[in-house]
């Protein structure tokens, strides 16, 4: 049986192409600068390594925020079924200024640690914090945080 959605979050066509382009521009023109003016060869090397570097996370920002994030009442999930957190496992919501976040986004604290996982743009998770947002609108996140917190509040 399919659990019916809550709230969603996902990154804005905008925002995807200004986040990919930027990379790739930076990708392109430092492997330019590499090519173009070649510096001693250990630092030709290291733009070679920066450049490659960004037009890498490019293509991985572009697949992630391809994706989005699906809250239901027992689980935060990708649309495409990839648990992020259990809703019964998170011990905190913290969208504090001074909080270690995503921009435009949240910090969730679970109560054990799953695998290191990384969607760039759009979560990632590293032992017992979740970090949500990114590439995201503030008004969907913020939407989806507080609904997170009544779900929490509501089940103490």
């Amino acid at each position: 049986m399919q659990e019916d959605v809550l709230a969603t979050i996902q990154a804005s066509s905008a925002r995807r192409w200004m986040g990919v382009g930027m990379l790739v521009t930076v990708g392109v023109f430092v492997t330019y600068v590499a090519l173009a003016a070649p510096p001693a060869p250990e630092w030709q090397l290291f733009l070679f390594v920066v450049g490659g570097g960004a037009l890498w996370l490019a293509h991985r920002v572009w697949h992630a925020t391809a994706d989005r994030i699906e809250l239901t009442r027992t689980e935060l999930r990708t649309g495409s079924g990839k648990l992020i957190a259990e809703v019964g496992e998170i011990e905190g919501v913290d969208r504090g200024v001074f909080a270690f976040k995503p921009s435009n986004g949240f910090l969730l604290t679970t109560r054990s640690k799953r695998g290191r996982a990384w969607a760039p743009g759009l979560w990632w998770r590293v032992g017992r914090r979740v970090g949500v947002g990114g590439m995201t609108s503030a008004a969907e996140t913020k939407f989806l945080s507080e609904m997170l917190s009544a779900m929490l509040a509501e089940a103490e």
